[in-house]
């Protein structure tokens, strides 16, 4: 009865897991969750204004699939004036969050067969919807020697006369690491002269550390331009996660207007109001709000990783960048991710995502988007379980 296609898909591990805590929470158990990747802080009030007034004024009504005039504007606006991109107002998509331009971006692009390169950790869902779209993920592997970023002979060595895409995404989600502008120029050179076009994925990109600053993957040089697909959106940085907004540019004239044929079948345009709502958001009127959270965000990252490296058996690179610890566990216990979060969510009630779920084995992802006495608890709690692990 169910279609072939469909039980390619797997559920997502990081919503199962956030799931279950919650049940175990609604059930009276003392739970602590550090599973989901959501900012524990409220959508800014310029934000919400804006979207109370789209409502009072009536902007209700369908509008162009792609988004509204005034939204592409904006999104052109900040694409050029923080990334240094210059696209055309018809090189822009809105979408129901960057799940939804990766979706849409793959059924444009992939057929059966074509393969898309993936650095593992990866985001769980990267593999999902290029398997559903027919793809072949080409996974390849890195590890906290290389802070979990792939090197231009790795790159080198996994393309084959079947690649269609790189996927990147920077800041990492789940290990929090970033490429550089020099890291990126190193796989752009890898590149030139091919037919690959790069997915960039950059949603966590106003969540950096330490002074770090962030690089566009199409700002590098004019060949990286014009393979490259910009995926953003307003969920992690300006925390909007429930308004579903993400967004899509690239200036390949065909392939913007496949995407913008399917969406027109699919989805047609994304919430109205939420486009209203977004407009100051990308126009930098939010951004005292979004340094308040990315000062806290680094205070609470400091803490995690200074009370992680002091536990035996553990260890954990200091991320650059997003809202993410991604645990090394493996001079503590052979078990894998999975039975060690269900052993620790059991005993300790503390919810963790598995590193199976990002493609490596041996990790835990921990998310620091929470408050800081719930951080300090729960790795305490993680402290006692390890050093009486069996």
């Amino acid at each position: 009865m169910i279609s072939d296609r469909i039980q390619v898909l797997s559920e997502s591990l990081t919503m199962a897991i956030t799931a279950l805590a919650r049940e175990m929470k609604a059930s009276g158990k003392d739970v602590l969750s550090f599973s989901a990747g959501e900012p524990d802080f409220g959508t800014p009030e310029v934000i919400k204004q804006a979207a109370i007034k789209a409502i009072i004024e009536g902007n209700s009504t369908y509008t162009a699939v792609p988004g509204t005039p005034e939204v592409l504007k904006a999104i052109q606006t900040k694409l050029r004036d923080e990334n240094a991109l210059h696209y055309e107002v018809g090189d822009i998509i809105t979408n129901n969050g960057a799940k939804h331009s990766l979706f849409n971006l793959f059924q444009a692009l992939i057929n059966d067969g074509d393969e898309v390169i993936i650095p593992a950790p990866y985001w769980v869902t990267y593999p999902e919807i290029v398997k559903y779209c027919g793809g072949v993920p080409v996974y390849i592997d890195t590890d906290d020697s290389t802070e979990f970023k792939i090197t231009p002979e790795q790159l080198k060595n996994a393309i084959t006369d079947k690649t269609k895409v790189l996927l990147i995404n920077t800041p990492s989600n789940p290990t929090g690491s970033v490429y550089t502008k020099e890291d990126i120029l190193a796989l752009a050179e890898v590149l030139k002269g091919t037919d690959i076009l790069v997915c960039s994925d950059e949603m966590y990109e106003k969540l950096m550390y330490d002074g770090a600053k962030f690089t566009s993957l199409a700002s590098v040089s004019e060949d990286m331009f014009q393979r490259t697909i910009t995926i953003n959106g307003l969920s992690k940085s300006v925390a909007m996660t429930g308004w579903r907004f993400g967004y899509m540019a690239s200036p390949n004239k065909e392939l913007m207007k496949a995407v913008k044929n399917l969406q027109s079948q699919s989805t047609s345009n994304i919430n109205s109001i939420t486009q209203k709502a977004a407009i100051p958001a990308l126009l930098g009127e939010a951004n005292d709000d979004i340094e308040m959270m990315r000062k806290e965000f680094e205070k609470r990252r400091n803490i995690g990783y200074e009370m992680f490296n002091n536990i035996k058996g553990l260890s954990v690179i200091k991320p650059s960048g997003a809202f993410y610890l991604y645990v090394n566990f493996k001079e503590l216990t052979n078990d894998s991710s999975v039975e060690f979060c269900k052993k620790l969510l059991e005993q300790k009630g503390v919810a963790l995502v598995p590193g199976a779920g990002f493609g490596t084995e041996g990790y835990f992802r921990f998310s620091f988007a929470t408050d800081e006495k719930s951080i300090i608890d729960g790795i305490n709690r993680i402290k006692d379980f390890a050093e009486n692990y069996k």
